[in-house]
């Protein structure tokens, strides 16, 4: 078996752009992997031209030893732009063996360990006291269908232009607290902050919180520097969930040796594919840490995350957009015919061979990209700040 062509595929699917690698072999038989990274899809498929231009002719069932070559055939090695490319890749070559080999993905990960694969849900509407109704709606409303944990969005999150951390943190804190007292204990809650805010600005919005309200507090500042996580570490008790932005398992190491994360937020579109991301997720269980996968784009990464969080014994819960409120699209049957299913508020895993995504590739084809550009956002002084 030998590689007969790599392609990246780059449309539109409902309110963002999605971009898709396809393999093709020598015999036909085709795999689809996804790039995690967002809004920077261009520089991803010119990773991909480069990392085609040599893997023509190789056997694609050689999945570790082609990670290694990718990885190692340049200098400049590693970063997010490569291996989101190089993520595609691996979950297109798991996809094609599976199908050769007529088995799911999951059995080539060492067979799955649960039936069903738990989520929580995203709730869309702000946590600011302004809206705290509609926020205790929302939420009553998915705690009536069955989902115990529920990870919602700050005060000013939805703002495309402005973002002063300061006000969101008093806001956001005093939200939690009252919709903490409306949903009471028993139900799983979360955070993400995406980055936005400073070590000082992180520590304060936790210490405003009473105990128990927040689970877990999600991406709270950059992950650049472990030492400002370790600094924000000893300044609260809420568990962190960290990873999605990590593109190796030497970027995860530091976070989880250090205790800096209690939920490893491990993105298998981002990371290096299942090669990566398996590697990763047995780091953190020599740690006792659970994997919460990244899972944000379309049906690929999500049969992709499903497949993964199947087969590693430390698995939490998979983040999914699919749940009754969520307005993306990013899901649709009309490109993607067969895919993964959300029942209630856990993914039933199929028994298809590879990953159990079909792409209509025609509509696909016809779904140009729109232009996209993540939000630049500005505090009140003028200064950026992180989106």
């Amino acid at each position: 078996m030998k590689i007969e062509s790599i392609e990246s595929l780059f449309g539109a699917v409902g309110s963002r752009n999605q971009l898709l690698v396809k393999v093709v072999t020598e015999s036909g038989l085709v795999g689809w992997g996804e790039s995690g990274l967002s809004g920077r899809e261009h520089a991803v498929i010119g990773a991909v031209k480069h990392f085609a231009a040599f893997l023509r002719g190789k056997d694609p069932r050689q999945i570790g030893r082609l990670w290694q070559e990718i990885y190692r055939s340049q200098y400049f090695e590693g970063g997010r732009v490569l291996t989101a490319a190089m993520s595609a890749i691996d979950i297109a070559l798991y996809d094609i063996v599976g199908k050769a080999l007529q088995v799911p993905v999951y059995q080539l990960l060492g067979g799955k360990q649960r039936e069903r694969i738990p989520c929580f849900a995203c709730c869309y509407t702000e946590a600011d006291p302004d809206h705290l109704d509609a926020l205790a709606e929302e939420v009553k409303a998915l705690i009536d269908l069955g989902w115990t944990c529920i990870r919602v969005i700050p005060a000013g999150f939805n703002n495309p232009e402005f973002f002063q951390p300061a006000e969101s943190i008093a806001r956001t804190a005093r939200c939690l607290g009252m919709l903490r007292e409306i949903i009471g204990p028993d139900i799983t809650l979360g955070i993400d902050y995406h980055h936005r805010l400073s070590v000082a600005e992180a520590a304060s919005f936790c210490q405003r919180l009473a105990p128990g309200t927040l689970d877990f507090l999600e991406e709270p500042i950059r992950n650049e520097s472990p030492d400002a996580y370790a600094a924000l570490r000893s300044m609260t008790d809420v568990p962190f969930a960290i990873g999605e932005e990590f593109s190796s398992k030497w970027a995860a190491v530091p976070f989880v040796q250090r205790g800096l994360t209690q939920y490893l937020r491990v993105d298998v579109c981002n990371i290096g594919g299942f090669t990566e991301a398996m590697k990763a997720a047995a780091l953190a269980e020599m740690y006792y840490v659970d994997v919460m996968p990244h899972n944000p784009l379309g049906p690929v990464c999500t049969a992709a995350s499903n497949h993964f969080a199947a087969a590693v014994a430390n698995f939490s819960l998979m983040e999914t957009h699919q749940g009754p409120f969520c307005t993306f699209g990013f899901h649709d049957r009309a490109l993607f015919p067969v895919q993964h299913t959300l029942d209630k508020t856990a993914f039933v895993l199929p028994d298809l061979p590879g990953l159990g995504v079909e792409v209509n590739e025609a509509a696909f084809r016809a779904s140009p990209p729109v232009a996209a550009e993540a939000p630049h956002l500005r505090k009140s002084d003028g200064s950026v700040t992180n989106w």
